[in-house]
């Protein structure tokens, strides 16, 4: 447990960032889930809107330190792929 006053406000911080970056890391996962259950209905709009919705997303979790970049970028990557194989 936390002494030193300067301890304590740490606590403090952490628990509030990391409740703001679950929320972000949530919001993340459902736009994925929409691009997911597009795809897996075979509706070639509906996933190419998904994935132009979940793109901005995913990228506002790099800037804000949820996702790391390339983990960003392979997400899309084979999000896209996915969809552009849909007949």
């Amino acid at each position: 447990m936390a002494n030193t006053p300067q301890a304590k406000k740490r606590a403090r911080q952490n628990e509030a960032r990391f409740a703001v970056n679950k929320m972000r890391r949530s919001r993340i996962r459902t736009y994925l889930r929409f691009v997911e259950e597009a795809i897996a209905s075979g509706d070639k709009d509906a996933a190419t809107a998904a994935l132009k919705a979940a793109q901005p997303e995913l990228m506002r979790g790099v800037t804000k330190g949820v996702v790391h970049k390339n983990t960003a970028a392979r997400k899309i990557s084979r999000l896209a792929s996915r969809v552009k194989a849909i007949a």
